[in-house]
């Protein structure tokens, strides 16, 4: 990847350090995409002068479209809200429509025995090959990694990682 030329897309951006870490990384063709247009002033104000190396995108991940083809593709604790299949298949299809060939979609969720809820909603939990599954149209498994996280509470999260590359079907 190179850092001046990728389009990277980061999904449920809210307030997480991730875009942070790009700018710093020094990309600069990111979209900071959330559900919440106050997540996304949040982490606008975060930014400060760096700002404006992101396209703030307030959307719903099942219905958005894309002009250009997307290199990188990144959700962290989004698609384990979808418990509906018709909403996961929606997803899985905006992200096929969206990552270029050979490009990358990394998701991550929670993983068997992640948590059923989280901040009072409910959610899917997935191993890497169930994961993988939901993305089999488009897209090929090339790893994956269980992963603890500790929440700001103190509260363990089992999270499963899953890195996929675009194919052509």
């Amino acid at each position: 990847m190179s850092a001046s030329s990728d389009r990277v897309v980061v999904i449920g951006a809210g307030a997480s350090s991730l875009v942070l870490e790009l700018v710093a990384a020094g990309y600069r063709r990111i979209q900071a995409i959330d559900i919440s247009a106050a997540a996304l002033e949040q982490l606008r104000g975060r930014l400060g002068a760096d700002a404006d190396a992101v396209e703030f995108v307030c959307s719903d991940v099942r219905t958005i479209e894309f002009e250009d083809p997307v290199d990188v593709w990144h959700d962290r604790a989004t698609f384990h809200f979808l418990t509906n299949p018709d909403d996961r298949a929606a997803y899985a299809a905006r992200a096929t429509a969206a990552v270029r060939p050979g490009g990358h979609l990394l998701i991550a969720t929670f993983a068997p025995s992640g948590p059923d809820q989280c901040s009072g909603l409910p959610v899917m939990r997935f191993s890497a090959e169930a994961l993988a599954a939901e993305f089999s149209d488009g897209f090929e498994p090339t790893g994956s990694f269980e992963h603890e996280h500790l929440t700001p509470w103190g509260a363990s999260q089992a999270f499963v990682h899953l890195t996929l590359r675009r194919v052509v079907p």
